[in-house]
């Protein structure tokens, strides 16, 4: 396989974004006197997280940058687990917690390893500014960023994909998606890309029951990053 480039999933596949929020909010709850299931709340935002995406992918609304999605879907919850009397500086700034995800301990080294051999970039729902941001507090090396905002399409749509291969002057064979999760890999390798299941299997809590294990038979699979520049050779 001629891959040039590699193009990542961040939320779950490069970052723990549930332990992240659940730590953020846990702060901000604790500073107004409010106790709170930190991963619950992480959850639940989480939650309205596709169906915001959904609406955009049937057109019920233009294209909208996922920072207004979330801050959209704050609102909604807040209430829910007593916060609801965040001011609006305040709810800006937890917005922003998703500017500031923790990566997973592999990450970094793996993508230093990876970075050696092929392109990285981000192939990210996430807005611009969210994944630069992300990647300048984490020390994510990518070499660009490409995903929704660029390609004005949220994954699964086609555009997400082919837009990253067509930005990187690339055949799509010669571009693989990074991932671990198996729908996104599906829709990526029906548009041509190659195809990298990464397990994390903490990604949604010890009880995790989806994306155990790679359902599919995609190019690799790996159990991390540096697990994947072994076996990709890096």
């Amino acid at each position: 396989m001629d891959i040039r480039a590699l193009t990542f999933d961040v939320f779950g596949t490069v970052v723990d974004w549930r332990g992240s929020i659940a730590r953020e909010v846990a702060a901000v709850a604790g500073r107004k006197g409010v106790t709170i299931d930190g991963p619950a709340f992480a959850d639940a935002w989480r939650n309205l997280y596709q169906p915001a995406m959904t609406r955009v992918r049937k057109g019920e609304r233009p294209f909208t940058k996922l920072d207004v999605l979330h801050r959209e879907n704050l609102d909604q919850i807040l209430p829910r687990f007593g916060l609801g009397g965040l001011d609006e500086a305040e709810r800006d700034e937890l917005n922003r917690a998703w500017h500031r995800l923790d990566p997973w301990p592999d990450t970094v080294p793996g993508l230093t390893r990876l970075k050696r051999k092929f392109i990285l970039a981000t192939l990210s729902n996430g807005n611009v500014a969210l994944m630069v941001n992300m990647a300048r507090r984490a020390g994510l090396p990518w070499d660009t960023i490409l995903g929704a905002e660029v390609a004005r399409a949220y994954k699964p749509q086609p555009e997400a994909y082919l837009s990253a291969a067509d930005m990187l002057g690339l055949k799509p064979e010669q571009v693989a998606l990074v991932a671990a999760h198996n729908g996104d890999l599906v829709a990526a390798r029906r548009c041509g890309l190659r195809t990298c299941f990464v397990l994390r299997p903490a990604e949604h809590g010890p009880k995790q029951s989806t994306d155990t294990k790679a359902e599919h038979d995609f190019d690799y699979a790996a159990s991390s990053f540096l697990d994947l520049a072994d076996k990709l050779g890096a």
